[in-house]
């Protein structure tokens, strides 16, 4: 059974870097599409990055795009997202998410929360 675990996760002030993995322990992730998502405080849901490993390609949310970066350890089937110069409207609870490719989530993580003060 997948069951996939984020880390990672604290509190920084802004500016601030964090790293973020995610594994599904004792197995390789479950799909060659691997999306991070969050929900901020009072928001839904939204995704963040996503990563195509088969096709070599990664997207990103505007909000996010060129402070993040999602990659895969693919010796040690660990997803990552990097995450720099933090600002406060990131904050939120942080899930990995395994998917269809070009389709729709299978399996989520648990999330791991992310704060950033100003």
């Amino acid at each position: 059974q997948v069951q996939l675990a984020e880390s990672g996760g604290g509190s920084v002030q802004a500016g601030g870097s964090l790293r973020l993995s995610c594994i599904d322990p004792g197995y390789t992730l479950p799909s060659e599409c691997m999306d991070w998502f969050r929900q901020r405080p009072g928001k839904e849901r939204e995704g963040v990055a996503g990563i195509n490993l088969s096709a070599g390609r990664t997207s990103y949310a505007d909000s996010v795009q060129g402070r993040f970066t999602i990659s895969k350890d693919n010796r040690r089937e660990i997803l990552y997202l990097q995450m720099n110069a933090l600002e406060p409207e990131d904050t939120g609870m942080y899930y990995c998410a395994a998917r269809v490719c070009g389709g729709r989530v299978l399996y989520w993580g648990q999330g791991t929360q992310v704060n950033v003060s100003s």
